[in-house]
């Protein structure tokens, strides 16, 4: 250890006062201590400290060892004994019982006063280090438990791709050069397996199903999949149907090629072409072309439909409900449903859909139900017609004035009566809403609305809107 050269010249004149300011000014914490560990005297250089210890200037006339956890007790011992030899003991950490609950770490000098049976235990405050190896600790077993999941990802997907009963490819997606296959596409390939790692994708494949491949493959980067299409394999024995799926590793973008065999005799594969080219219509069609489950929740959508509700991916919009991009929430759709569950199908019904960024657009809807066990599936298609609606079209409706003039008295109006009249403008047009769209036919406008009919006419008449019989009066 270092020391001053000339301590007496330099400090001779340092009093006790000055000399427990420099003490104080030096460390976090300061304690004298006795050589039985007993504090004499306390001092501390932060109140947020001093409350964490529990009140520091209590200790005096207290063992030290009283207040630290136990495994610190024997290292207070062993700092006295070291500065009883007259030189500062080494730096130990110890640990105090805090009042909230967890313990503090200081970590401790112990330097003789000169007068026998009297030191100084000079404490740094180590909350701040313990708080960041903490976090330290706590960012490892992240990345710990992440690197588990991904393990047991990659053990789960190479088990499914290698007893897929199904032929499958990863092709890297710029070269296309067939980077695995699993034990199926081995069997398809037979003789030729051996060689599937070292060529391209369009060379295991006959000559005349280069066209049609790439093709698929250019559809696949363009909506992440593609569905099937007949092709050879090369030798021109084997016919099988081939599928494509983008996805990205990475920043490496790869394809998952299916392959399954045609029937025998390729009488099916032909007809299989067919039906994927009546396929790769309705995927790139420029009208919107969606399929939703019995509660509206979209199944699938063409590129067409995320265009028009500005997406970029059908994943997007797979799992919400078609209600979020129709003009009128809660409206629109329940119009639409009722309609289909009573009719089973409907035809260019008039609305708007508002894209993800708010670019709005006229469209009318057609729709039909599909089969499909004991819930049925909903397929919609939804044609932009721009300027052809009249501006007064029934989709589109403006809000009431009144709107705008609640608006203006903000500041000067007690917020729940402005949320009373909001809430009276909105039920007056929801209920002009669907009178104008059952013809004014009220049992089914109260029906679409969930109200029962007398509950209707008695907004009806609250609002004043049609001509109600003096049968329709309701009387209580």
């Amino acid at each position: 250890m270092k020391r001053f050269k000339s301590a007496k010249r330099a400090l001779g004149e340092l009093d006790a006062e000055n000399a427990a300011q420099l003490i104080s000014a030096a460390a976090d914490v300061s304690l004298v201590i006795d050589a039985k560990g007993v504090v004499r005297d306390t001092a501390c250089g932060s109140d947020d400290l001093a409350q964490d210890l529990s009140d520091i200037h209590a200790w005096i006339g207290q063992s030290l060892a009283d207040h630290v956890t136990v495994e610190s007790r024997p290292k207070i011992a062993a700092m006295i004994e070291e500065a009883a030899e007259g030189e500062p003991s080494r730096w130990r950490q110890l640990n105090h019982p805090g009042a909230r609950g967890t313990d503090v770490p200081v970590m401790y000098c112990v330097a003789p006063t000169g007068r026998a049976g009297k030191f100084v235990a000079f404490g740094r405050d180590l909350r701040t280090l313990a708080s960041l190896q903490q976090r330290l600790l706590d960012a490892q077993q992240s990345l710990e438990r992440d690197y588990a999941r991904l393990r047991h990802a990659e053990t789960r997907y190479r088990l499914l791709f290698q007893i897929a009963s199904e032929g499958v490819l990863i092709v890297d997606a710029s070269t296309l050069k067939v980077q695995e296959a699993n034990a199926a596409a081995e069997e398809i390939f037979g003789d030729n397996a051996r060689v599937l790692s070292s060529r391209s994708l369009l060379q295991i494949f006959d000559a005349r199903a280069t066209e049609s491949l790439q093709t698929m493959l250019a559809s696949a980067r363009t909506a992440g999949r593609a569905e099937q299409v007949p092709a050879v394999l090369s030798g021109g024995r084997t016919h099988v149907l081939v599928s494509a799926f983008l996805f990205r590793q990475e920043n490496t973008s790869l394809f998952l090629i299916r392959i399954v065999p045609a029937v025998e005799g390729s009488a099916v594969a032909p007809r299989l072409g067919v039906r994927s080219k009546l396929l790769q219509f309705v995927d790139t069609a420029q009208d919107g072309i969606v399929v939703t489950d019995a509660d509206g929740v979209v199944l699938a959508a063409n590129r067409g439909f995320l265009e028009l509700v500005q997406l970029v991916s059908e994943d997007q919009a797979q799992g919400k409900t078609l209600d979020r991009w129709l003009g009128r929430p809660g409206v629109d759709m329940g119009v639409l449903m009722a309609n289909l569950r009573q009719h089973g199908s409907l035809r260019l019904f008039a609305t708007s859909v508002r894209g993800e960024y708010g670019v709005a657009a006229d469209v009318e809807i057609s729709a039909v139900v599909m089969p499909n066990g004991e819930r049925p599936c909903y397929g919609f298609t939804i044609r932009s017609v721009g300027q052809r609606l009249p501006t007064d079209n029934r989709g589109l409706r403006e809000l009431p004035h009144s709107v705008a003039q609640m608006t203006e008295l903000v500041g000067r109006v007690a917020l729940k009566d402005l949320v009373r009249e909001a809430t009276d403008v909105i039920e007056r047009l929801c209920i002009e809403a669907a009178l104008e769209l059952t013809a004014d036919n009220r049992a089914s406008a109260a029906e679409m609305l969930g109200l029962s009919r007398q509950s209707l006419y008695v907004k009806l008449r609250r609002y004043g809107l049609g001509d109600l019989a003096p049968e329709d009066v309701v009387t209580k």
